[in-house]
């Protein structure tokens, strides 16, 4: 009988840490994955100031569209689905819509979030495009809620 206490000990243990680990996973790859851009206008090198794709935009539509796509690919693993933070990462919805929120998106998109020397988000602009980017929060803002 000891024996049997013994090794549904380890079983057990061996369970817990397998379970734990794979809660440790659970975010899977975290690689930004590449952007299909097509049909919105080029931005070039320069960062803009603002998002180009607003809803004055020729392009809102289809930016919006991409923009959906984008954040589920690339952002939805930290900042929840449909922009709903689980409390990981920041609520994106609740970013101010217009210049203010333009300019912390593009603050942090280029310059990611560290603390303490670890990433908590990577330096985006290093793996997508400024369009891609822009696209991204022109369909946060079809999400945004008031605080």
């Amino acid at each position: 009988m000891t024996i049997n206490k013994k090794l549904l000990g380890v079983a057990g243990t061996g369970m817990l840490t397998l379970m734990l680990s794979s809660q440790l996973l659970a975010h899977g790859d975290v690689t930004p994955q590449a952007v299909d851009t097509a049909g919105l206008a080029p931005l070039g090198e320069e960062w803009l100031e603002a998002n180009p794709y607003g809803t004055d935009h020729p392009d809102h539509e289809r930016a919006v569209e991409i923009g959906a796509s984008a954040y589920n690919q690339n952002c939805a693993r930290c900042h929840g689905l449909e922009g709903i933070s689980g409390g990981i990462a920041p609520d994106l919805r609740m970013l101010e819509v217009g210049i203010e929120g333009d300019e912390w998106f593009q603050y942090r998109v280029i310059n990611g979030a560290v603390r303490d020397g670890r990433v908590y988000m990577p330096k985006m602009a290093d793996y997508l495009s400024q369009e891609a980017l822009w696209a991204i929060r022109a369909w946060l803002e079809t999400q945004h809620v008031e605080q």
